[in-house]
């Protein structure tokens, strides 16, 4: 049975920090690529960014470049979001996903869901 199990969520000020993590278990995720996506209240899911498990390969949404960085722990099977300078547009809340994909930001196409952590910046 394969879980996402996102933490590290919380409220922060404009400009500060926060460290999501997924924990991902139940099948081996080399060939898989992990995404981070957000969701406000009223709109729909966006991408944040994403990692190739295998290469190592990142992506991201242009609202986040330079701000956000992910990464991947393969010892621990963890995905990471580190958001730096973040804004109160960054209010959301996040999820981790994976999936055998061709397209890197679409939802539709990743297979297994976290159950997403709130994210809340004041300003």
């Amino acid at each position: 049975q394969v879980q996402l199990v996102e933490s590290g969520g919380g409220l922060v000020q404009t400009g500060g920090s926060l460290r999501l993590s997924c924990a991902a278990s139940g099948r081996t995720f080399s060939s898989y690529a992990m995404g981070w996506f957000r969701q406000a209240p009223g709109k729909v899911r966006d991408f944040v960014a994403a990692i190739m498990w295998s290469s190592g390969n990142t992506y991201y949404a242009d609202s986040v470049k330079g701000r956000f960085a992910i990464s991947r722990d393969n010892d621990k099977n963890t995905v990471y979001l580190q958001m730096n300078s973040v804004k109160p547009d960054d209010t959301a809340v996040y999820y981790c996903a994976a999936g055998r994909i061709a397209r890197i930001d679409a939802a539709r196409q990743y297979d297994y869901w976290g159950q997403g952590t709130q994210v809340t910046v004041s300003s």
